[in-house]
């Protein structure tokens, strides 16, 4: 694309924070320490997990670049950088999460394929930009469309960037129209993230933000938009990013048997302790995070020290001195939930955490009931074990 390159190799890599936890150099696929993650609501952008398939692109000329709109519409145009600020410009708080997180709590039952995450393969940042609805208008698709004149039904996103998986070819992802076309789905074309604009690993200078949804389908240094009849068919949608039972292996696994995944089930995480730690009996500080997808709020967090036979609730919240409801009009529905409980700890405790969501969606107690074999969507119980020590300690708050 004129003005936005996809280099062909990693040697001109933008900075990164020295502090992230690199899980692969090439491409570059970064977290940081869970004990940094839930230090404030909003997640700073070097703080903010890396996740790439290939060289990060450069924008060589931004007043040459633009965005096409093609496919099953009656009017395509191309869209300069101009002409996206020129529409309407919405904040929209969401957490974006790489469905591999704790993949590598995964592979301890069986091993998968993957990036090894931990749990911190997720941010909440607040996104700014256009609204997809108003941009799909400028090509005749009005608002709540579940289908064009022509027979559009998704809506499907194209990057500039170069990934081995798509032979060289350009990153690819789709959502139905029905939801890029509905303004309380918030999705963005995003220029800017936590008010500056957008860095080079985030996207630089325009991405696609699918609020409630995995990361896989928020589409960075985005190239086009094609209105399509079926499902985008690219690698990461028909042959990644799907969920398997755990009898499927790669000796029988059939793609096409399964959906693309598309929201994010309800999950939490103790970020203050790592999974096997060593305190002082006494009371510390327990804290985390909690999220579903779809837009669904946090309920309630339910935090044991003893394995999961009896149960305290956590105080949740989002913003500093706004009490949190789920589903509340002040609440951000896109956004993750943190929570916190100071509880006495046992000897050799076993800390677990679990979160419900507005549905009523309760996590799953263990691994083994959930593995597949790519890793994904790892959202049962976080468990801690707590090795006391009188003489190592430290500080919970």
């Amino acid at each position: 694309m004129p003005g936005l390159t996809a280099p062909s190799n990693y040697a001109e890599e933008p900075p990164r924070h020295p502090a992230l936890k690199i899980n692969s150099k090439e491409p570059f696929n970064a977290e940081p320490h869970r004990s940094a993650l839930v230090s404030s609501y909003i997640t700073p952008v070097d703080f903010f997990y890396k996740r790439n398939h290939g060289p990060i692109p450069k924008v060589e000329d931004l007043s040459r670049y633009s965005v096409s709109i093609t496919g099953l519409v009656n009017k395509p145009i191309q869209l300069s950088m101009a002409d996206i600020w020129a529409l309407p410009k919405y904040n929209v708080t969401a957490t974006l999460q790489c469905a591999g997180n704790r993949r590598t709590a995964m592979s301890k039952v069986r091993k998968v394929r993957g990036v090894g995450w931990d749990i911190s393969a997720l941010g909440n940042a607040t996104w700014g930009g256009a609204k997809l609805c108003d941009v799909l208008e400028l090509v005749g698709i009005p608002k709540l469309s579940s289908v064009t004149s022509l027979g559009g039904k998704h809506v499907e996103f194209v990057s500039v960037d170069k990934c081995k998986e798509e032979k060289g070819g350009p990153y690819t992802a789709s959502i139905p129209l029905k939801q890029a076309a509905d303004p309380d789905a918030d999705v963005l074309l995003a220029y800017e993230m936590n008010g500056e604009i957008l860095n080079r690993d985030h996207g630089y200078p325009l991405r696609v933000v699918v609020p409630g949804v995995i990361g896989a389908r928020s589409v960075k240094w985005l190239d086009s938009i094609n209105i399509i009849e079926e499902e985008c068919q690219g690698f990461f949608t028909q042959k990644d990013y799907k969920m398997f039972p755990p009898s499927v292996d790669w000796d029988n696994i059939n793609w096409s048997t399964r959906r693309p995944q598309m929201d994010f089930p309800v999950q939490s995480a103790i970020c203050t302790l790592e999974d096997v730690d060593v305190i002082k009996e006494g009371r510390a500080r327990i804290a985390g995070y909690a999220l579903s997808g779809g837009g669904r709020g946090i309920e309630r967090v339910d935090i044991s020290v003893d394995g999961g036979k009896t149960w305290v609730e956590a105080h949740r919240y989002q913003k500093d001195n706004m009490p949190y409801v789920s589903d509340g009009p002040q609440s951000d529905k896109w956004a993750w939930v943190l929570f916190e409980a100071t509880l006495d700890i046992p000897a050799n405790a076993e800390i677990v955490a679990k979160a419900v969501d507005s549905a009523a969606n309760v996590q799953p107690d263990n691994v083994e009931d959930i593995w597949n074999l790519r890793g994904i969507l790892n959202t049962s119980w976080h468990r801690i074990k707590i090795q006391n020590s009188a003489c190592v300690g430290r500080s919970m708050m």
